[in-house]
């Protein structure tokens, strides 16, 4: 039994996860003009499908393919607990869902009665939630739309930070359940702190894994009166954590955590691309952890807001030590591209620097570069999406997420920009959900299946990842933000096999590129790359 007064770490397999009404937290719960569509639209239609026939739920998740689709994860003894959970939604997010509605009535409205001309006498029609945060607005075709003034919606009853909270607990296992479509109940085992996520607490919390901390220190930063129990005992240890490997070389270090987490260090400079990182628990498939990265991480870069590329859960414990955090310029307002600054400044995280298409950022060892990214978000107007160009001693970058190159002309129009490259970083997650999947809560009309179906979520294959490599002529490329790493199922329910058509496309891809003369490999796990 530890004692309040002595000095303890964090322990390496501390699992600290972001809640929004019970629900795991992503960008779009944090944003107050996204988080409403999905609480009504998604969560509670889930839980009360649940409450009618739990049987069709337990009966679809027997079936491994089914993991990450609208069921909720539970048996039948949790009707009552979700049937509570749906009224206690109810009373307490009864602006968010007032809000969706009026979005609902307010598309209607404009879709009926918006004829070309003047929106003006429309203003009085918009549905009073609504009034005062949104522009009624024509693109250049006359078609009618609504501009969120979504910075303002922060300052509303549908920003409501008494949502969020952080289930803290031990991980011993890389098998999480799938998070995205199941509520967090409270269990014995998990200790629920109801602070928001930017509660500075958090920070003195996670810096703990590095920095040991008396175990009232904690104590108080977690906000906790009255005496602890073992839930909160087990999150430390006494135990230092194992030193992380000191930075040898004059160059630059490339290290591979997992999935489109990549670490970039020199001696003056350290880049974290869209952090997932691992738990260290003993198990499982050797990995970088929180133990391997360095004191300070000098600019983390986000390459878009899908939930295993801008992922809370990391972030959170990683915000005490991130000098910038990069992310890329939304559209100013549409409901499918909330901005990615405004929902990080709002979770604590001071320095968000929001970069447009090629602009750049300087560093002390070199630039980042915003490189357009096409596709992968269904033919939704979403802007804020980038591929990062990074230049550091000498050595250039490109880390390229999910964007999937089915315009080889891009490719033609960035050579002069991009120069000599000496590695690119290419997603082949070639499949993709249906555009619905993520974005069904923010569509307000029938959605036909045919149309959904042929609107993936989907990354290049092989045939339209080699046109960007033919075109910048990497000197290697590396596929990544493949998502198979074992302890990322709960995010992205993936288990691929020798047949899935990702690793057959991306298998094609490295031999197409080794038959050039290009160093090729298929990244999983854990890598520390040797370039040159």
């Amino acid at each position: 039994m530890l004692r309040l007064n002595a000095a303890v770490y964090l322990r390496p397999n501390a699992l600290a996860e972001p809640l929004f009404n019970q629900w795991y937290a992503w960008p779009y719960l944090v944003s107050p003009m996204t988080a409403p569509m999905y609480v009504g639209n998604l969560h509670l239609r889930l839980m009360e499908s649940f409450v009618a026939n739990p049987q069709v739920h337990i009966a679809a998740l027997k079936n491994p393919e089914m993991a990450g689709g609208p069921f909720l994860s539970f048996d039948e003894s949790k009707v009552p607990c979700v049937a509570r959970l749906i009224e206690e939604t109810r009373r307490q997010s009864a602006p968010l869902l007032e809000f969706a509605d009026a979005v609902r009535d307010l598309t209607r409205i404009l879709t009926t009665r918006a004829d070309g001309a003047s929106l003006t006498p429309l203003y009085s029609a918009v549905p009073e939630p609504l009034k005062g945060f949104v522009e009624l607005v024509y693109d250049v075709n006359n078609q009618p739309a609504i501009r969120f003034l979504e910075s303002l919606l922060y300052r509303g009853s549908c920003y409501d930070e008494a949502a969020q909270s952080i289930d803290l607990s031990v991980v011993d296992q890389d098998d999480r359940p799938f998070v995205f479509s199941t509520p967090r109940l409270e269990r014995g085992d998990r200790l629920r702190r109801n602070l928001p996520f930017r509660a500075e607490g958090l920070d003195r919390v996670f810096r703990m894994r590095e920095e040991p901390q008396a175990l009232g220190f904690a104590k108080e930063a977690l906000e906790i009166s009255g005496s602890v129990d073992a839930r909160f005992e087990s999150l430390f240890t006494d135990q230092a954590p194992r030193p992380t490997a000191p930075l040898k070389t004059s160059g630059v270090r490339v290290r591979y955590f997992g999935h489109a987490c990549v670490l970039l260090e020199t001696r003056g400079t350290t880049i974290l691309t869209d952090p997932v990182i691992g738990y260290e628990h003993g198990h499982g498939l050797e990995r970088f952890s929180f133990a391997d990265l360095p004191d300070q991480i000098d600019y983390v870069l986000i390459t878009h807001a899908h939930q295993d590329h801008c992922m809370l859960e990391t972030l959170l414990q990683l915000r005490h030590k991130v000098r910038h955090i990069v992310v890329p310029r939304n559209n100013g307002g549409g409901l499918a591209d909330p901005s990615l600054k405004l929902a990080l400044q709002s979770s604590g995280f001071s320095n968000v620097l929001e970069i447009d298409e090629l602009g750049r950022v300087e560093t002390t060892d070199g630039s980042i570069t915003s490189i357009p990214f096409l596709g992968e978000h269904g033919d939704l107007n979403i802007r804020s999406k980038t591929t990062y160009l990074v230049r550091l001693l000498g050595k250039s970058f490109l880390f390229c997420a999910d964007s999937n190159a089915f315009e080889p002309k891009l490719y033609d129009h960035l050579t002069d920009i991009v120069g000599d490259l000496d590695a690119a970083f290419i997603g082949m997650e070639c499949d993709g959900a249906p555009m619905s999947w993520l974005y069904g809560p923010l569509i307000t009309a029938p959605l036909a299946r045919r149309m959904d179906q042929s609107r993936r979520l989907d990354a290049s294959d092989c045939e339209r990842g080699m046109e960007l490599v033919k075109r910048l002529r990497p000197r290697a490329v590396f596929v990544y933000a493949m998502g198979s790493e074992p302890w990322l199922t709960y995010l992205t329910s993936i288990n691929y096999n020798e047949q899935s058509r990702p690793i057959v496309q991306s298998r094609a891809l490295v031999q197409q590129c080794r038959a050039l003369g290009i160093c090729a490999e298929s990244l999983f796990g854990k890598k520390e790359l040797q370039l040159g």
